[in-house]
C-alpha cells in the first residue's frame, strides 16, 4: 500500500461523540476526524425549527430499516446526520442524562453512575443546557400534572412534566461541533470532511489504516476509533471482516476476527403518538403575522417560532399509572402535524407520543446481498406492545387533565379499546431515532470491553452510542457525548 498520511489518532465520525473524543485526544498527539458529510455551516442547522428540512434531506444518511414482522412488514425511516455533528446537528437538541440506574443496570465495570456522573458534568460545563426560551403556553400546563414537589424541568427519575431543557444557546443549536470540535481545531485538530470509510486495514490483528470509497486511505500510528453511531460503527467493522463469521463468508469478505456479537442487540425508543387540532401552532390566518415576522424574530431577537426546536418539552409517567417511576416518555409538539399526507396543511394543534423508556425487543444489523440490514425488530417483545397500550390510554387522560385546549383528530377518540389501540400502535410505530447496543460493551462474550476497545483486536476503540448494553430512559444525545469524553480519558491512558 502506497504511503499515506499518518496521524496518531484517527476518530471516524464527527457526530456528538467523535466531537468530544477529538477534544479528549487533541494534546496527546496528532488527530484527525474524517466525517463522510460536509460541514455544519448551513443557516438551517442553527436555526432549532430548520430540523424539519434538515431531515430527509442531503445532510441526512436517511436510512430505513428492514420489513418489521410485527409491524406487518413495514419499513420505518432512520434520519441519522450526516454533516459535522451528526445526528446533533438535525436533531431536537432534547438534552437527559438518562436515569442513575440506567447506568447501574449495566452493570459495566467503570460505568455506574457514581462512574459516569463527573463526567455529565464536565460535558454539561461546555453545553451548558438550558429551558428553552418563550416555549408555548400549554408546553407549561404539563408541569402542573404530577404535584407541587416536582422539578422545575422534566426528569426520567420520577413522574414530571413541562419545558425540556437544550443544548441552545442564544435562541441557536449548540451542538458538540460547537462545544469539542472546534476547541479541538484551535489546538491543531485535522477534520476531513467528504470522506466515507468503506473498511479498516489490519496487520494480523492491530488496525492500521481506514481505507475511504475513493480509493485513498489514511495511516494510524497509535489507534482508531470508530464513532460513526449505531448504524455506522458496526457496518464499518462488518465491511472490514469483522464479525459474525458465517455472515461474513457469506458476502465473501475476508476474516479479520470472529465475533457473533457486532451488530446484535440493536434496539431504540418505541413511539407512537396522538394528533390533536386546537391550541398550537400552525398554518392559520390568525397566526400569518407571526409566521411572518419569524425570519426577522429570530435573527435579530432569537426568539419566536423559528427558535422552537418543534419538541418543546413533554412528561415521563407511569403507562399504567401504578406508581411513581416513569416506564414511558412523551415528546409533546405544539405543532399541527397533518396525518393525511401531505406537511403542509392548514391547521393549529400540537403531537404527543409515548415512547417505551426501556424496551425489550431487540433486532440486529447485519450485511446481506442487498447491502446493510438494519432490523430493530420492533415490538416483537409483547411486553413493549402491552406498554405502549397503556400509555395511550394514560397519556389522553393527561392530556384533559393538562387543560390543553385540543379535540384528538388522529386515531380519534373511538379508537378507545385495547384492541383497537393496538392495531393503530402496530400500523404506526416508529422509533424516537435513538438507535443504539450494536457493539455492547461489557464483560465476556461483549464485543467491546469495559475500556472500549473491540475485543481482540489491538489499536482499535469504540465511542458512541452503539456500545450501549441497553438503552437510557431518555434521549441518547447527552449520554453520547458523556461516552466520548469518557473514551477520550481511556484511550490516551490505554495507548500510552
Amino acid at each position: 500500500m502506497a504511503s499515506a498520511p499518518a496521524y496518531d489518532f484517527i476518530v471516524i465520525g464527527a457526530g456528538s461523540a467523535g466531537c468530544a473524543v477529538a477534544a479528549g485526544l487533541a494534546d496527546a498527539g496528532s488527530v484527525a476526524v474524517v466525517e463522510a458529510g460536509g460541514s455544519d455551516a448551513h443557516p438551517f442547522i442553527k436555526m432549532p425549527f430548520g430540523l424539519i428540512w434538515l431531515m430527509g434531506s442531503k445532510r441526512d444518511w436517511r436510512f430505513k430499516s428492514a420489513p418489521q414482522a410485527a409491524l406487518g412488514g413495514r419499513q420505518i425511516n432512520i434520519p441519522r446526520g450526516k454533516m459535522l455533528g451528526g445526528s446533533g446537528s438535525i436533531n431536537s437538541m432534547v438534552w437527559f442524562r438518562g436515569r442513575a440506574d440506567d447506568f447501574d443496570n449495566w452493570q459495566v465495570p467503570g460505568w455506574a453512575w457514581s462512574d459516569v456522573e463527573p463526567a455529565f458534568q464536565e460535558v454539561e460545563a461546555r453545553l451548558t443546557p438550558s429551558e428553552m426560551r418563550n416555549p408555548h403556553p400549554m408546553v407549561r400546563k404539563l408541569s402542573r400534572l404530577f404535584g407541587a414537589n416536582t422539578p422545575t424541568n422534566p426528569t426520567p427519575e420520577r413522574e414530571s412534566g413541562g419545558v425540556f431543557r437544550f443544548n441552545m444557546r442564544n435562541g441557536r443549536r449548540w451542538s458538540a461541533a460547537d462545544a469539542f470540535l472546534r476547541p479541538a481545531q484551535a489546538k491543531g485538530v485535522t477534520v476531513l470532511t467528504g470522506r466515507e470509510v468503506q473498511r479498516l486495514g489490519f496487520d494480523g490483528h492491530t488496525a492500521r489504516t481506514v481505507n475511504f470509497t475513493d480509493g485513498t486511505h489514511l495511516t494510524a500510528k497509535r489507534g482508531i476509533v470508530l464513532s460513526a453511531g449505531a448504524i455506522g460503527s458496526p457496518t464499518i467493522l462488518l465491511q472490514s471482516g469483522v464479525g459474525p463469521a458465517a455472515d461474513l463468508a457469506a458476502q465473501g469478505i475476508a476474516l479479520v476476527k470472529d465475533n457473533a456479537g457486532i451488530g446484535a442487540n440493536l434496539h431504540d425508543h418505541p413511539g407512537a403518538g396522538l394528533h390533536f387540532t386546537g391550541e398550537g401552532y400552525g398554518i392559520a390566518l390568525k397566526q400569518a403575522a407571526a409566521w411572518a415576522l419569524s425570519p426577522l424574530n429570530f435573527l435579530f431577537r432569537r426568539n419566536g417560532i423559528l427558535s422552537s426546536p418543534t419538541v418543546e418539552g413533554g412528561m415521563f409517567f407511569n403507562a399504567h399509572g401504578t406508581d411513581a417511576t416513569p416506564t414511558v416518555q412523551t415528546h409533546f409538539i405544539p405543532f399541527f402535524m397533518n396525518w393525511k399526507g401531505s406537511r403542509y396543511a392548514p391547521g393549529t394543534g400540537f403531537f404527543a407520543d409515548v415512547c417505551v423508556c426501556r424496551p425489550k425487543s431487540r433486532g440486529a444489523l447485519r450485511l446481506t446481498d442487498q447491502g446493510v440490514s438494519i432490523d430493530f425488530n420492533l415490538l416483537s417483545d409483547p411486553a413493549d406492545l402491552d406498554l405502549m397500550v397503556a400509555g395511550i390510554k394514560r397519556l389522553r387522560t393527561l392530556i384533559k387533565e393538562a387543560g390543553i385546549n385540543g379535540t384528538e383528530g388522529h386515531p380519534g377518540p373511538d379508537i378507545n379499546d385495547d384492541a383497537a389501540i393496538r392495531d393503530y400502535i402496530l400500523a404506526h410505530c416508529g422509533t424516537a431515532y435513538h438507535p443504539v447496543g450494536t457493539l455492547r460493551m461489557g464483560q465476556g462474550d461483549a464485543p467491546v470491553t469495559p475500556r472500549l476497545a473491540v475485543r481482540g483486536l489491538q489499536n482499535l476503540w469504540v465511542a458512541d452510542a452503539s456500545v450501549m448494553p441497553a438503552i437510557t430512559s431518555a434521549n441518547t444525545n447527552a449520554p453520547s457525548m458523556m461516552i466520548g469524553h469518557r473514551a477520550a480519558q481511556m484511550i490516551r491512558a490505554d495507548a500510552a
